[in-house]
C-alpha cells in the first residue's frame, strides 16, 4: 500500500537525516544477506488489484473516499486518483489450489466493492486504461488528498521544472502536455508478487526481465487513451512519460526515467540493484523515522527498512525487487508491474498463473541468461510487445528471430506448465488458467484486440466519443459475465445508453479535426478551403494557437455585400473575420450551448480552453443529436 505518512524532503537537515537512514538500511540489508537471515525454502505469492470507478454515464467517478467509507475493509486502499481504488490480496503459499483461493478472494472483494459502489450509483471496471477518461478528469481536483500523493505531485512537478510532455504514436498520435502527475492515474494494473530465496534472486530477476516481452505480448489490454489508438499496451509508454523528471536542459547527459526496464543484467545480489537505485535516483519523499535499522539488528531483531522501502516505492521498475517482513522473518520478492488490470478476473488469474509458472519453470540452462540473450534484445522485446502485442517479432534465445505466437505457444507455455507442476499446483487449475492463455494467443484475441476492433466498428456509426461510451459500457457488460476476453463479441452502439450518456456535454459532440487559418492569410485561401472541405465555419488563430476570430459563409457574404472591395484578391482574413465571439468550454452542457446559439442567432460555437481552440460545434452536430433522440422515441 505504501507509506502514507510522508513529507517533502525540503530542508537540507531533513534530507540528510533521511539519507542517513537510507544508507543505514542498505548496510542492514547487506548484513542480513551475509548472515543468511532471509527466509528460504518457501515461496509465497500475492497480488494487488487496481480498478476504476465509473458513473452511470460510463465516465470516471471520483468517489474513492465515499466508496472506501462504505467498504471499511483494510484490503482496500486509495490510489493516486479519486476514481481508482486498490485491493491488496492476502499472501498465499505457492502450491496446491493457491490460484483458486486467490481468484475466490478477488471475486469476493470485487463483489463487495461493487455493492459499495452501487450506493454511490457507480460501478467497478477492470481495464488497463479506462477508455472514457478525458483530459478534464486529470485535473488536480481529482488527486486523492492524502499526504503521499500530494507530496509526490508537488516534488515531481518541482523537479520537472515545467509541464510533463507526452508523445505516443500508434495508429493515431498523442502529443500533449500536462502540469500534474495525474496522467499516471490513467493506468491500472494487476501487480503480482513472488517470494524468492536470496541465493536465487539474481537468476530469477534476470529471468523475469528476459521473459517480460513475450509474456506482455499475450496480456495487452490498454490500446486507447483520450480516444486515440496508440500502443497495444499504452500503459508502458504513458507511465514512463507521466513520471519522467528529466529536463531538456540536461538532454546531453545520460539519465534514466523513474519508470524503467533496466540497462543490464544483474550480477551480484539484490543489494546491487538497491545500491544502483540509491546512486541513480534523487530522493523524492521523506518520512518521520524512529527505527535505527543497524541498532535493531544489533539487538537481534529484524528491521523494517522503512527508508529503503519508501525510496524503492518511488522507482517504478517493470520488474521491481521488494523487501518485506512476515512472521518475524525478512524476505525478498519480485514484483511484476507490467500486467494490466482486466479484462476479467479469469483473464487476470490466467496472466498470473502464466507469469508465476514461467518464473518457477525457469530452465536450469537459463540461470545465466547472459549466455543466451543480450540484455538489449530483452529490452527491445519488451517495448516491441508493448507496441505491437501478439503481432511483435522477438530476438530470442540463441539469436533466433521468432514471432511472438511461436515463442509463447512452443516455448513459454510448456515452461509455465512445467513450473506449475513443480510446485504441485492443482492439475485442473493448470489446465484452466493456461488454457485461457493458449486460446487467447492462438486466436490472437487479447483485450487490446477487442478494444480496438470494437472502437473501430463503433466509430463508423457515431462520433469518437459515442464510440468510447459504448465501448466502455460494452466492456463492463462482458466483464460481469466472467467469460475470458477471447470469447467476447464486439461492443454494440446501443450499449452506450440514452442520449444523456452520449450527448450531455459539448466535448461529447464537438468536432476536433479542425481546419483553421491565420489573420494574415489571403481571403482567397479561406474561400477555397470552405469550398474544398464543404464547411461553413473557419476559426482564425494567431501564432500562439489562440482563437482570435471566426469566418462564416453567412458573415462573409454580408461583409462582401456591405463592402464589395473585399472581393479584391489582396484582401486578408482579418479584414473580414468576426472578432466578437461566443465560445464554450468542453465541459459546457449541451443544452446550455444550444440555448446560447438560439438566443444569439449563431450557427456555431468554438470550443476553447485557456484561450486555445480545441474544437467546434455547429448546427449540424445538433441536427445529428435530434436524429438520435427521435430514434430513441420510436
Amino acid at each position: 500500500m505504501g507509506e502514507q505518512d510522508v513529507t517533502l524532503a525540503e530542508s537540507r537537515q531533513e534530507r540528510q537525516k533521511f539519507i542517513r537512514h537510507l544508507l543505514n538500511d542498505v548496510k542492514a540489508l547487506d548484513r542480513m544477506l551475509e548472515a543468511g537471515q532471509f527466509e528460504t525454502g518457501i515461496q509465497r505469492i500475492g497480488a494487488e488489484q487496481e480498478f476504476c470507478l465509473v458513473d452511470r454515464s460510463w465516465r470516471p467517478a471520483p468517489l474513492s473516499s465515499e466508496v472506501l467509507q462504505h467498504l471499511n475493509d483494510d484490503h482496500f486502499t486509495t490510489e493516486l486518483a479519486k476514481f481508482n481504488i486498490e485491493i491488496n490480496l492476502d499472501p498465499l503459499e505457492f502450491k496446491g489450489d493457491c490460484f483458486h483461493q486467490m481468484e475466490t478472494q478477488l471475486n469476493q472483494l470485487l463483489e463487495k466493492a461493487n455493492f459499495a459502489c452501487s450506493k454511490e450509483d457507480a460501478k467497478v471496471l477492470l481495464t488497463g486504461i479506462l477508455p472514457s477518461i478525458r483530459r478534464s478528469d486529470l485535473e488536480l481536483e481529482n488527486l486523492t488528498p492524502n499526504p503521499r500523493y500530494l507530496a509526490l505531485n508537488e516534488v515531481m512537478t518541482q523537479l520537472k521544472g515545467g509541464e510533463f510532455e507526452f508523445h505516443i504514436s500508434g495508429t493515431d498520435e498523442l502529443i500533449t502536455r500536462h502540469n500534474t502527475v495525474l496522467f499516471e492515474a490513467c493506468n491500472t494494473s494487476f501487480q503480482v508478487h513472488l517470494q524468492v530465496d536470496p541465493d536465487d534472486f539474481v537468476a530469477q530477476y534476470n529471468w523475469s526481465q528476459a521473459i517480460s516481452g513475450p509474456l506482455l505480448a499475450a496480456m495487452t489490454n490498454s490500446p486507447l487513451l483520450l480516444s486515440k489508438r496508440l500502443w497495444a499496451e499504452t500503459r508502458i509508454a504513458l507511465f514512463q512519460q507521466s513520471l519522467d523528471l528529466r529536463q531538456l536542459a540536461h538532454q546531453n547527459r545520460e539519465g534514466s526515467p523513474r519508470v524503467f526496464f533496466g540497462e543490464h543484467w544483474v550480477d551480484g545480489s539484490v543489494a546491487e540493484v538497491i545500491k544502483e537505485d540509491v546512486s541513480r535516483y534523487k530522493l523524492l519523499l521523506s518520512a518521520p523515522l524512529e527505527e535505527e535499522s543497524l541498532k535493531v539488528l544489533d539487538a537481534g531483531q529484524i528491521p523494517k527498512l522503512t527508508a529503503l522501502k519508501l525510496h524503492n516505492g518511488t522507482i517504478y521498475k517493470w520488474n521491481r525487487p521488494c523487501y518485506g517482513v512476515m512472521n518475524g522473518k525478512p524476505h525478498l520478492r519480485i514484483e511484476s508491474r507490467y500486467i494490466p488490470a482486466g479484462p476479467t478476473v479469469l483473464d487476470e488469474m490466467a496472466n498470473t498463473a502464466f507469469w508465476l509458472g514461467c518464473m518457477r519453470g525457469m530452465p536450469e540452462e537459463y540461470r545465466d541468461i547472459a549466455k543466451h540473450l543480450e540484455f538489449d534484445d530483452a529490452k527491445r522485446n519488451f517495448f516491441r510487445a508493448a507496441r505491437m502485442g501478439i503481432g511483435a517479432q522477438f530476438k530470442w534465445m540463441g539469436g533466433r528471430q521468432l514471432p511472438s505466437q511461436e515463442v509463447l505457444l512452443k516455448e513459454m507455455l510448456p515452461i509455465a506448465r512445467e513450473g506449475l507442476s513443480k510446485v504441485n499446483i492443482d492439475p485442473t487449475d493448470i489446465d484452466r488458467y493456461l488454457g485461457v492463455i493458449e486460446e487467447r494467443v492462438s486466436k490472437q484475441r487479447t483485450g487490446a484486440h477487442w478494444l480496438v476492433d470494437s472502437f473501430e466498428k463503433l466509430k463508423k456509426v457515431g462520433t469518437r466519443d459515442e464510440a468510447i461510451v459504448s465501448l466502455t459500457a460494452g466492456h463492463y457488460n462482458r466483464q460481469i459475465t466472467g467469460l475470458p476476453v477471447h470469447e467476447w463479441d464486439l461492443a454494440g452502439a446501443e450499449e452506450g445508453g440514452n442520449w444523456s450518456n452520449r450527448f450531455q456535454r459539448i466535448d461529447q459532440i464537438m468536432s476536433t479535426d479542425l481546419f483553421t487559418v491565420q489573420e494574415d492569410d489571403l481571403l482567397e485561401l479561406v474561400t477555397n478551403i470552405m469550398t474544398w472541405r464543404k464547411i461553413r465555419h473557419l476559426p482564425v488563430e494567431n501564432d500562439a494557437g489562440e482563437l482570435v476570430g471566426l469566418v462564416t459563409t453567412g458573415g462573409l457574404l454580408r461583409k462582401i455585400n456591405e463592402n464589395p472591395k473585399l472581393q479584391d484578391e489582396n484582401i486578408v482574413v482579418k479584414d473580414c473575420m468576426a472578432t466578437q465571439l461566443f465560445t464554450v468550454t468542453p465541459e459546457t452542457l449541451t443544452k446550455e450551448a444550444l440555448k446560447l446559439m438560439r438566443e444569439n442567432s449563431i450557427s456555431c460555437l468554438p470550443v476553447v480552453r485557456n484561450q486555445q481552440l480545441i474544437g467546434i460545434v455547429t448546427e449540424y452536430d445538433f441536427a445529428r443529436i435530434l436524429e438520435h433522440l427521435f430514434e430513441e422515441l420510436e
